[in-house]
């Protein structure tokens, strides 16, 4: 070991290496004991990876802090502890995973570990989307379901998404406290990786449980359109993920031409090659298909992210917001079968004024679908901004990228059918409701400690005025209340309906700002939809630049939108 690392630091590499039974991952750390890199070490014994907002979730490389053979045996291990404890009879898991690097290989680890504990593992027939998975845990009577995939983050990363089954209103859902922690706890009483036992007692599950998802999925379509009618126009990309197969057998079977993919981006790649932040959301992830949208003439443009949990929508040149989409399938949702909504505490509020006018409930839950499916049992929609959608809580209780594309087609079409655009339905929603502007300041850190340097001081010293407007209230979900369980989110209420919301990110090391201005239905009324507009906007720009300000990081974006932090911030 080299002379300047520490000696506990040195003990914990030495057992580390001891007991990782991945020769590559051994190899990756002997080598930076070697050269001497200390940071390197650091990071990757920074500490271990914990069930955030979605999960296990973090960089592929060795050590606790990593996601590796190591790590996904150890937790497999502790979840296998865990549902043998809760039951006597033989749990059943079904495990997926999508294209990333690593997938397959960390999979077959988590069925082999499951086998030999005794619990019968079910491995999905080959790379697929996250909701199938998701429907796979519900229909297959499991006890849990394990996703390996890290989503919309890097081609660096990886992760181990853990769902749970049974009849509540919790089952087919994502976990959450306590189980994340006690899965945790087990894991990490676990012994030594290289000695957890293995097994090929595992299953291979055949397509019939894509099959039952996708007749699910079209269950409740409906006729596209009349007989005669002009087709719907789809451009569409999965971004080098694994949602296009599936995708183009869900439309053609509900009765809509089959979407025109962007050709280098519709099979897997795990390197991302075009993309190289492979989220929707990200400036430059939709280049490639707006291009594609505008060369055919596309009436919708679509995009789901890696593992298709995710939906991204444009129409011509204009991309939808995840609030604008939210509340066009809520919409959509709620003309067919009204019942109760939810989304998050940083989503848009226009949700709450919609469910007002047809008279169902609206719950607010956390960020992450964890909470959403859990917000009411009789839940028929819900949306977080992110552009996670469930139109179909009954099929999958997750967020589900490849029903929300569906569901929009289904809405473009009407439109069409009209003589319309979505964007026409968004104008008719925003003249009942108000106009409901949104948008994110992401503050992305090198060092954790900044994030939580930042609420800190946000919360012992709160702004005065954000935006031209003086702050009417302060709501610090650190200590829960509303019916919310504890949270790292702090609201600051600016009066009619603008406000922003602080939160560090449970999948990427950033410090996010949600920000809301609302221009009400009156005064829509009385200016126009255009002048209301821009006032929404003007006013928006206005708490983007004092929120920036206020956290006193560097104003040029990385990309734009999002400010690079690390450095310990300012005076609030």
């Amino acid at each position: 070991m080299p002379g300047d690392l520490p000696a506990g630091l040195a003990g914990q590499v030495e057992s580390w290496l001891r007991a990782d039974p991945d020769p590559g991952d051994r190899a990756e750390l002997s080598a930076l004991v070697a050269a001497g890199d200390v940071q390197g070490i650091r990071e990757r014994f920074a500490g271990p990876l914990t069930f955030g907002t979605a999960g296990l979730r973090g960089p592929l490389r060795a050590g606790p802090a990593g996601m590796n053979t190591a790590v996904v045996r150890r937790t497999t291990a502790g979840l296998a502890g865990w549902l043998r404890g809760r039951s006597g009879a033989r749990p059943v898991v079904v495990i997926g995973h999508d294209a990333r690097l690593r997938g397959d290989q960390f999979a077959l680890d988590a069925a082999r570990v499951l086998a030999a504990a005794g619990v019968r593992a079910l491995l999905l027939p080959a790379p697929l989307p996250t909701p199938v998975l998701a429907f796979a845990v519900r229909q297959l009577g499991a006890d849990a379901g394990v996703m390996i995939t890290a989503s919309h983050n890097p081609a660096s990363d990886n992760g181990y998404k853990v769902y749970l089954g049974g009849d509540g209103p919790g089952g087919g859902a994502q976990l959450v406290a306590p189980a994340d922690v006690q899965i945790e706890q087990a894991a990490a009483a676990v012994g030594p990786a290289a000695d957890i036992p293995l097994s090929d007692g595992w299953e291979r599950l055949d397509g019939s449980v894509v099959a039952a998802y996708v007749d699910g999925a079209v269950a409740g379509a409906g006729r596209p359109s009349p007989p005669g009618a002009a087709p719907l126009v789809v451009a569409y990309t999965p971004l080098h993920g694994v949602g296009a197969e599936v995708l183009d057998t869900v439309f053609t079977r509900a009765g809509y031409a089959r979407p025109v993919a962007v050709p280098n981006q519709r099979e897997p790649d795990p390197a991302f090659p075009t993309v190289p932040f492979p989220n929707p959301e990200e400036p430059g992830a939709l280049d490639a298909v707006l291009a594609l949208g505008r060369r055919i003439g596309a009436d919708l443009v679509l995009a789901n992210d890696p593992d298709a949990d995710r939906c991204a929508a444009a129409v011509g040149e204009q991309v939808l917001t995840g609030d604008e989409i939210g509340l066009l399938l809520a919409d959509q949702v709620l003309r067919e079968r009204p019942g109760p909504v939810a989304t998050t505490v940083v989503s848009a509020s226009a949700l709450r004024s919609l469910a007002g006018l047809y008279g169902v409930p609206c719950a607010e839950t956390l960020t992450g679908f964890k909470w959403i499916m859990r917000a009411d049992p009789g839940l028929v929609f819900g949306y977080e901004e992110a552009l996670g959608y469930a139109v179909a809580p009954g099929l999958v209780r997750d967020k589900d990228g490849i029903t929300a594309a569906l569901a929009l087609a289904r809405a473009a079409q009407r439109a069409k059918d009209a003589g319309r655009t979505l964007l026409d339905v968004l104008d008719d929603l925003q003249g009942r409701l108000g106009v409901h502007a949104t948008g994110q300041v992401s503050a992305r850190f090198t060092d954790l400690a900044g994030i939580a340097a930042v609420m800190r001081r946000l919360r012992a010293t709160p702004p005065e005025r954000v935006g031209g407007r003086p702050v009417s209230a302060l709501r610090d979900l650190l200590v829960g209340g509303g019916g919310l369980p504890p949270s790292d989110v702090l609201i600051v209420e600016l009066g009619d309906a603008a406000r922003f919301v602080a939160r560090p990110s449970g999948t990427e090391p950033k410090l996010k700002i949600y920000l809301q201005a609302v221009v009400g239905p009156a005064e829509v009324a009385a200016a126009g939809l255009p002048a209301a507009r821009r006032r929404a906007r003007s006013e928006l720009a206005a708490l983007r630049a004092d929120v920036t300000a206020l956290l006193d990081l560097p104003a040029a974006a990385v990309p734009p939108g999002e400010v690079a932090g690390g450095s310990p911030p300012g005076p609030c």
